[in-house]
């Protein structure tokens, strides 16, 4: 029994490792993608504004 009990782990967490990489992969693309790289789009944007405002402000 004790091979059970050392197995049980490592079975657990591939499953888990196997369903989270099949969630990514579903998640990839589609529907979605267009309004999250919108949001990557603007947030880059917002860093790069403030970037310049504060390279501004010290010259």
């Amino acid at each position: 029994m004790d091979y059970v009990s050392a197995l049980v782990p490592p079975v657990v967490m591939a499953a888990f490792f196997i369903g989270v990489v099949r969630v990514i992969v579903k998640t990839q693309g589609g529907a979605a993608k267009t309004k999250e790289d919108a949001a990557v789009d603007a947030a880059m944007a917002r860093t790069e504004g403030a970037r310049q405002a504060s390279a501004r402000s010290e010259a």
